[in-house]
């Protein structure tokens, strides 16, 4: 009989409505009921691609022995992570600060005031490795309840007060200062070199997790010094994630990250935030340099996103499966015999040596994941190759998908798809970014205004979104903005920014997670390190310096830089976790460069003017194309030059001499402009 997740919206929960555990969503409700009964909670969190989530629930929440002995003494609450980051977050940090790490699944135990005491991640069904079974802690964790609740309640205290003085404590600064910025930016590429895989790429050991952000950074680097460790540093570590196991050489896509330090065997979930940030990467990495890998792999990227995770609303679902048939990665490994029994004995061992695929595999099972650590020595080959692996592939059970829709990933992704369908002339992946934009605008935004976390189905769910929403769908929207032109991007995005100032701000100009009138948790979180994705501060602090870029506003830029100014130390010192805060402060180093193209609607030479501002990486740049007369704050005042189009490079408004030849413009934009102010 199911039990009261049957009715949640989250794939995730869904997977546990039929568990024989009394399950909660977490609500006011389940803490009454914890209080009621006199017994602990029982806070399980996880997400719908996550393997040892998938293989705790199996082991223990489906052992009716176990929700037995939970029944009555406990009351369990399952979150999904993806819907309640704010939850997560606070929680996770509990699990660090008690067991020194973290992940999914995580297993905290609560008092009914929400205040933790014990925590964990995966615990086996038996006796394993020094770790007790769930059902001995479960058993220890009741016990201890029953007979030293005191001891229960002073830990709970204790941890409590102690999370409130984990916060990062970030030094008063007075405001940004240029040469402070530029020396912390420097610094922090020497920080990144220091940590730096010469032979395998990426940074440090395993396991190894995209660096998107780091990667962003380092190329507006580059863009503005010249440094060419910067983009070295870019080059290897992208080669090395698009010819390693990482990336899907069949279907494109990247995994979550790779349990090797040489990027050949990943955990195979495919996130949604991954693959729109590395898409945005592996662009902004070919126009900087052309390379036909990284061309490729913008292909492939862009193809995975609008054949494998677009909804049929239109937006973009949050993930696929690591498993198929209870067992990771299965749906995607291969051996020789596999290889020759789907393309013969010549066409199969040519495969398996362009994939790495050998007897002794590279995987479990003596099976191999793909690599493609050259090229192929024939192009048409290997596509016919790709082809008929890829369609005996999907004729295995395939990973299920958790097709909830989070505004934060959206957001990712309609940047992503807008930049790369306008720098590789696809405008098909340019309007998939519009109709995403346009569902998280319909069903994202209440009727009160307040933008929502997620959504399925073309329904949106109850959680309120966080700081991340904000930043990245209203990034999302002015990308979109300026590949497009319509102004209601620009408008829509200026409401999210607006709404984040005046509910997430902290009082010394930062931002909290989450909004003042949110609900109250133990602890309100707070951080502006990056995680997986950029943390909400710094990318809400970068979307507030395009939209002031964009439209002249003092108020977005003076609350930028007033975000901004105390990560700078951040950059200089902590430069792998602070790589959306470089990304902003070399924008706002760069102006950020302001460039308005004007001419009639048709006309060539505006076209070959756009095209220059397009190819160029100058590290903040922010443009409109419009015609003569328009009323857009960057192009209004600003006609054609002798009846020809032109196109003026700005500072804060104030221009160069416009000019209407492309080599001119391209000189303008060069990176030798990027240190001036």
């Amino acid at each position: 009989m199911p039990n009261r997740l049957a009715g949640a919206t989250s794939p995730y929960l869904l997977q546990h409505a039929d568990n024989p555990v009394d399950w909660w969503e977490w609500s006011d409700e389940a803490f009454e009921e914890a209080r009621r009964l006199d017994v602990p909670v029982l806070l399980s969190v996880g997400y719908a691609a996550c393997h040892w989530c998938h293989v705790m629930a199996h082991e223990s929440f489906e052992d009716p022995r176990i929700a037995d002995f939970m029944s009555g003494r406990f009351v369990a609450i399952k979150v999904d992570r993806e819907e309640r980051p704010d939850v997560d977050a606070v929680y996770m940090t509990a699990t660090q600060a008690l067991t020194g790490s973290g992940g999914w699944p995580m297993t905290v135990f609560l008092t009914p005031d929400r205040k933790p005491f014990y925590a964990g991640t995966y615990f086996p069904p038996s006796p394993r490795h020094g770790m007790p079974s769930f059902g001995q802690l479960l058993a220890s964790i009741y016990g201890t309840w029953k007979e030293k609740r005191g001891d229960i309640l002073d830990a709970a205290g204790r941890i409590t007060q102690a999370l409130e003085e984990t916060r990062l404590r970030l030094d008063a600064v007075d405001g940004l200062d240029p040469e402070a910025v530029r020396t912390a930016l420097d610094a922090g590429v020497d920080v990144l070199a220091s940590s730096y895989d010469v032979a395998r790429g990426g940074f440090g050991g395993a396991p190894k997790f995209p660096p998107s952000m780091v990667l962003e950074a380092l190329l507006r680097n580059h863009a503005r010094t010249g440094d060419t460790r910067a983009l070295a540093m870019v080059e290897g570590t992208c080669e090395a994630m698009a010819r390693g196991g990482l990336y899907d050489q069949l279907s494109g896509g990247f995994a979550r990250y790779s349990v090797d330090a040489g990027w050949v065997v990943p955990h195979f979930e495919k996130m949604l935030y991954d693959n729109g940030l590395l898409l945005r990467v592996y662009a902004h990495w070919w126009r900087a340099t052309g390379s036909p890998l990284a061309e490729r792999i913008v292909r492939g990227t862009a193809s995975f996103l609008l054949e494998r995770l677009r909804t049929p609303e239109g937006a973009f679902a949050s993930a696929l499966d690591a498993d198929s048939e209870g067992e990771e990665g299965k749906a995607y490994v291969w051996t020789p015999a596999q290889l020759v029994e789907v393309l013969g004995g010549d066409d199969g061992a040519w495969a398996a040596r362009l994939l790495e695929v050998t007897d002794a595999g590279t995987f479990e099972h003596g099976t191999s994941v793909l690599q493609m650590l050259r090229d192929p020595d024939d192009a048409d080959r290997w596509e016919s190759v790709r082809i008929r692996l890829l369609e005996a592939r999907a004729r295995r059970v395939q990973p299920g998908r958790d097709d909830k829709v989070v505004a934060a990933w959206n957001g990712m992704a309609v940047a992503a798809l807008a930049e790369a369908g306008a720098l590789l002339g696809e405008p098909a992946w340019v309007e998939a970014a519009a109709d995403a934009a346009d569902l998280l605008l319909r069903v994202h935004v209440g009727a009160d205004g307040r933008l929502l976390r997620v959504s399925r189905d073309g329904a949106a769910g109850p959680h309120a979104g966080v700081l991340e929403d904000h930043g990245c769908v209203a990034d999302g929207l002015l990308s979109l903005h300026q590949v497009t032109g319509e102004r209601r991007w620009l408008g829509a995005a200026g409401s999210l920014l607006d709404a984040a100032l005046d509910r997430f701000r902290s009082d010394d100009g930062g931002f909290f997670d989450t909004a003042a009138d949110a609900e109250a948790l133990v602890l309100r979180p707070q951080d502006p390190t990056d995680n997986a994705t950029p943390s909400g501060w710094t990318a809400t602090a970068d979307a507030l310096l395009t939209y002031a870029a964009l439209t002249g506003s003092d108020r977005h830029r003076d609350a930028a830089e007033l975000a901004l100014a105390p990560l700078v130390q951040l950059v200089g010192r902590h430069a792998r976790f602070a790589g959306w805060a470089a990304v902003a402060l070399e924008a706002w180093l760069d102006g950020p460069r302001e460039v308005a193209v004007v001419g009639p609607a048709g006309d060539p030479a505006r076209a070959e003017l756009a095209a220059v501002v397009l190819r160029s990486s100058a590290p903040g740049l922010v443009s409109v194309v419009g015609e003569p007369g328009d009323d857009h704050p960057l192009l209004a005042g600003r006609p054609l030059v002798g009846g020809a189009a032109a196109a003026y490079v700005c500072r804060r408004f104030v221009c160069d001499a416009p000019t209407t030849d492309p080599a001119r413009l391209a000189s303008q934009l060069g990176s030798a402009l990027g240190d001036q102010r």
